[in-house]
């Protein structure tokens, strides 16, 4: 693992230089250009992480979280100041070493305003306020068995949370002795703190959002061999019915492209706008793709930001973010 003073001494000196892009676009229709222009760059923020993840935007603050799993670190990024370390340990508290990806992956904030993580090490989805305080576990366990290592959440405006439970996060994955649940699950977790697995049938749940609507849950499969976008219909209770294949990858995979679908956001208007093979798939509400943001780098995660219309994008040991013609949900 790198040294962490020196990684962010070379992060923070890079931040200033002159502003370095990277990638392309691609269309597959016209369309896509109704929602990055033709000439928008890709800029790269700061670089030299191990594999940043979960980007959240603090909006009443101005400024930028995301996850380092394998640093066990989350990351502030703000324009004008740069990057600083903002929580260290972020998703394991142990003593003695755990896996290769130990600390908070996918980010959110609360309804009330606090952030909340998917920890991968220490098996659990928690809740903390931004400045003082410490974390309150929202849920650890499923019928009294721990999760497998929490990977992204997303809450609805009513408080229900969703989020999903693949093996990444421990030791040996998949094949992990310390495993104590079978499925890699997806999850509800009710305002009173009760947890239900609503998916049990996906081999690699990853990234989830929710519709503009909030009548659609969206669930990314990490797959090669199933790499799916699912879309469940959510019922009054906020369970889900059996759901569809909302988006089928196979063919870009097969054309080449490197990448997994992984985290996934949404416009105001239902558009998505997923990561995938070769950087962020942008998806018609009726699951047609209308283009790619190629980031030439695996990438992992995005999160709207600024006024909304500002996709930024954590892919490998980048941090980076792309002018676009829309705008996100929650804003």
């Amino acid at each position: 693992m790198k040294n962490l003073p020196f990684l962010i001494l070379t992060i923070t000196l890079g931040c200033f230089a002159q502003q370095k892009t990277t990638g392309k676009l691609v269309a597959e229709d016209d369309a896509f250009y109704n929602y990055v222009d033709k000439e928008a760059k890709i800029e790269v923020l700061a670089e030299g992480f191990i594999w940043s993840e979960g980007p959240v935007w603090i909006k009443d603050q101005g400024f930028l979280l995301f996850s380092d799993v394998p640093q066990n670190t989350i990351f502030k990024w703000k324009d004008g100041e740069g990057l600083s370390e903002f929580l260290k340990p972020s998703g394991y508290t142990g003593v003695l070493p755990y896996s290769r990806e130990p600390g908070s992956n996918g980010l959110t904030i609360s309804n009330d305003g606090e952030l909340v993580l998917s920890e991968h090490g220490d098996r659990r989805i928690s809740k903390m306020p931004l400045v003082g305080g410490g974390k309150f576990t929202l849920a650890d366990t499923w019928m009294g068995k721990r999760f497998n290592s929490p990977n992204d959440v997303v809450q609805a405006s009513n408080g229900t949370y969703y989020f999903t439970d693949p093996p990444y996060g421990l030791p040996g994955q998949q094949d992990s002795d310390l495993r104590e649940i079978d499925a890699f699950g997806v999850y509800k977790i009710d305002t009173n703190g009760g947890v239900e697995m609503v998916i049990k049938n996906l081999t690699r749940p990853n990234g989830v959002a929710l519709s503009p609507d909030e009548k659609t849950l969206y669930v990314n499969q990490s797959d090669s061999s199933a790499p799916y976008i699912m879309a469940y219909n959510i019922k009054n209770d906020g369970s889900l019915d059996k759901g569809h294949i909302f988006f089928d990858a196979t063919s870009l995979l097969e054309s080449g492209l490197v990448g997994s679908l992984d985290g996934i956001k949404v416009a105001q208007d239902g558009t998505i706008f997923s990561t995938g093979p070769s950087g962020v798939l942008v998806i018609t509400p009726e699951g047609i793709l209308l283009g790619r943001i190629e980031t030439g780098q695996r990438t992992a995660n995005c999160a709207w930001g600024e006024d909304g219309s500002v996709l930024y994008m954590t892919a490998d040991n980048y941090l980076m973010k792309i002018q676009t013609k829309t705008k996100g949900t929650g804003f």
